[in-house]
């Protein structure tokens, strides 16, 4: 930092692209003081956000060079702290931990004929002395590896330190200008019924993302939770891999695959909340309310049932920060998705409130400052250190800054997610007939945003997939995907009606609704039915815990076309990149004609939505003149259309000024169907 400034070194800047937020600008100035303090009593009191953040080769319990075992506790609550396992017969006070400042605890177990003490593979428990005498066997809040027999509901934790660990073969890919993202979830990535692998996703689903087009995988789920059905949210264990897909070794082995298909691979990093289990969790881990939470009512979040952190305790930056240095080092994840940020953001939490844009809705006393100021840490630190990981903020308040730099008094993410436009989508669906689209309301929807800061657009994630919502397919044809969607079978009506809208809707929040585009799996291809983990109210059941990709590969089902519209729209997007491109030029939003027409990355898009009214000739405003053919035809033959368009067909532009655009061409523009056409004067 060049000064001891209070005010963020940019925040000029900032007020100048938007000078709505000047008077909040002791906001900002507030804001980044705490961060600036933080930052300089880290180089004061710890050596510096480098050696802070590396805490994790410190705490929990690692081997040193010698074959000794070197363990590090934080745990002030406690009255004395032990190690337990298999090495000392689980003796409880065999191996006490000496009592150093600010209530950590350390131990040093000397080698034996120069092996470690405590083998590979063995079990461990931190013993504590509570304050009322009683002793707890806890898991290490820095535990790498955590393992559940079949027999058992808690989580055992093994010491991971393995002879030869996994080497990492390829360099991560670059960082790239459009984000094509496929939101994954390990265990559910196979047809079968039953938690998939590691070794699954390296060997038969990576080849499928690549086909399709995506460069970015977003892995959830990953960091343990106990709880299979939570979705990866109701995180036990932050240091340690789920064991339920394999083994750490398997997890780097499947990134490394994936960099070497020149696939970034991000993690859905949850630091907004812990599950509240204590016997193979976070909670109460030192016999007390706090230690890494809130106490009390502040520390507990009414709608998830879990524990929120003290972002104002110094170990629970630490903690944090080291946990997002662990992941990009020692597995090599590209960066991550902050999961829950609303609620960290504000004391409410976003519980019972609606965003409207006010900006007195993101000032005052009801932001977290503490929280804010950690994610401001948390994106310093890794663009600092790794300036190549990307950092995504998953926010449905629409923060102002959140996404601009923290040198601007912003919070520092590269992307946040477009979290309104997957509900408009959802809403129309539900609520309005064809003939009642809105093209307007469309348009605002998707270009609605912080044009400074960078979106993540998408139609649907994975929220829209579980039990008790429906995906857009789903919701587009219901129960005509169990008995239509064979080839053999007539095309009935709803079916050709939930195709066409289907690739629609996915083109065009691809093309004009952020800088970046996301689907979760299996989505692309309309995949039938919800997804429901296995719980006790479906009988424990993995039915609808699986992914049918089987189906795009049966030629006999017309899932097989949208999977290859999907793919030929990103891959579209590969050669043109319209994401990392300005904001679209949109020319037309035509209401009773249900079309929709704009220019992005020298390409023309048109979108009729009419249900039944095609359009010859009908004029498209234009900015620049030349000849024009198709690229993309939501109507060919291979995506499930009605071949109503000749691909040979040449557009020749006319100096006829339309809808303010100074050129204009004559298209043939079928009733649901979405073209883009590009200039064939212009290589590319």
């Amino acid at each position: 930092m060049a000064a001891a400034s209070t005010e963020p070194p940019r925040l000029k800047q900032l007020l100048e692209r938007d000078p709505y937020l000047e008077p909040f600008r002791t906001d900002f100035q507030r804001r980044y003081s705490l961060f600036y303090n933080h930052l300089k009593n880290i180089e004061q009191s710890e050596g510096g956000l480098d050696k802070f953040t590396k805490s994790y080769k410190s705490f929990g319990v690692n081997q040193l060079a010698d074959g000794g075992i070197y363990c590090k506790e934080w745990a002030p609550g406690a009255e004395a702290v032990f190690l337990a396992g298999d090495f000392n017969g689980w003796n409880p006070s065999s191996h006490p931990y000496k009592k150093l400042e600010y209530g950590k605890w350390e131990l040093f177990i000397p080698p034996e004929d120069g092996q470690s003490p405590v083998p590979h593979g063995s079990k461990l428990k931190v013993v504590i002395r509570a304050q009322n005498g009683a002793l707890l066997y806890r898991i290490s809040p820095w535990a790498r590896y955590v393992v559940r027999d079949e027999d058992k509901v808690n989580y055992d934790w093994v010491h991971w330190n393995p002879p030869q660990s996994y080497i990492h073969k390829n360099p991560s890919p670059k960082r790239l200008k459009s984000l094509r993202i496929y939101e994954s979830h390990v265990g559910i990535a196979s047809p079968e019924g039953k938690v998939a692998s590691y070794k699954n996703f390296t060997y038969n689903v990576l080849p499928r993302i690549k086909d399709l087009g995506y460069n970015c995988v977003q892995l959830m789920a990953i960091m343990e939770h106990a709880y299979y059905a939570s979705f990866g949210y109701q995180v036990t264990s932050f240091f340690a891999a789920s064991s339920r897909y394999g083994t750490p070794d398997d997890l780097k082995e499947m990134i490394d695959v994936a960099h070497s298909m020149g696939i970034t691979v991000l993690l859905d990093v949850v630091h907004s909340h812990a599950s509240k289990n204590s016997e193979d969790g976070l909670n109460q881990f030192d016999g007390t309310d706090s230690c890494f939470f809130h106490s009390g009512y502040r520390g507990n979040h009414q709608l998830w049932d879990s524990r929120l952190f003290d972002y104002a305790n110094w170990e629970v930056l630490r903690f944090l920060l080291s946990n997002l240095r662990m992941w990009i080092e020692d597995y090599r994840f590209d960066g991550f998705r902050f999961d829950g940020v609303t609620s960290m953001l504000y004391h409410h939490h976003g519980i019972g409130t609606g965003f409207s844009g006010d900006y007195n809705e993101y000032f005052g006393l009801h932001v977290d400052e503490d929280a804010l100021c950690y994610l401001m840490l948390a994106n310093h630190m890794i663009n600092t250190l790794h300036p190549e990981c990307i950092t995504i903020a998953e926010d449905v308040s629409g923060m102002p800054a959140l996404c601009r730099p923290v040198a601007e008094g912003g919070g520092g993410f590269d992307y946040r997610l477009a979290m309104a436009i997957p509900d408009k989508w959802i809403q129309i669906i539900k609520e309005l007939k064809d003939e009642d689209w809105n093209m307007g309301n469309i348009v605002h929807t998707l270009t609605n945003r912080r044009h400074e800061e960078k979106y993540i657009a998408y139609a649907e994630s994975h929220d829209q997939a579980l039990v008790g919502d429906k995906t857009l397919a789903f919701r587009l044809m219901d129960a005509e995907m169990y008995t239509n969607m064979s080839v053999l079978m007539p095309l009935t009506p709803v079916i050709d009606r939930g195709i066409q809208l289907h690739k629609m809707i996915r083109l065009i929040t691809h093309a004009l609704g952020g800088e970046s585009y996301l689907n979760f799996m299996g989505n692309e291809f309309g995949h039938p039915e919800w997804l429901d983990f296995p719980r006790i109210g479906n009988n424990e059941s993995y039915h609808y815990a699986r992914r049918q990709f089987n189906l795009t590969e049966d030629d006999l089902l017309r899932y097989k076309f949208l999977n290859a519209f999907d793919r030929d729209m990103n891959k579209l997007e590969e050669r043109f990149g319209w994401l990392a491109s300005p904001q679209a030029y949109v020319s037309e939003k035509h209401e009773s004609n249900k079309v929709i027409a704009f220019e992005r990355a020298g390409l023309i898009f048109i979108f009729n939505f009419h249900p039944y009214q095609s359009y010859v000739d009908y004029r498209v405003g234009i900015e620049t003149p030349g000849k024009y053919k198709i690229l993309l035809d939501s109507d060919a033959g291979e995506y499930g259309g009605h071949q109503r368009l000749d691909h040979r067909t040449e557009y020749f532009s006319e100096q006829y000024p339309h809808n303010y655009r100074p050129n204009s061409i004559m298209v043939y523009i079928p009733s649901r169907v979405a073209l883009v056409l590009h200039n064939v004067d212009i290589p590319k």
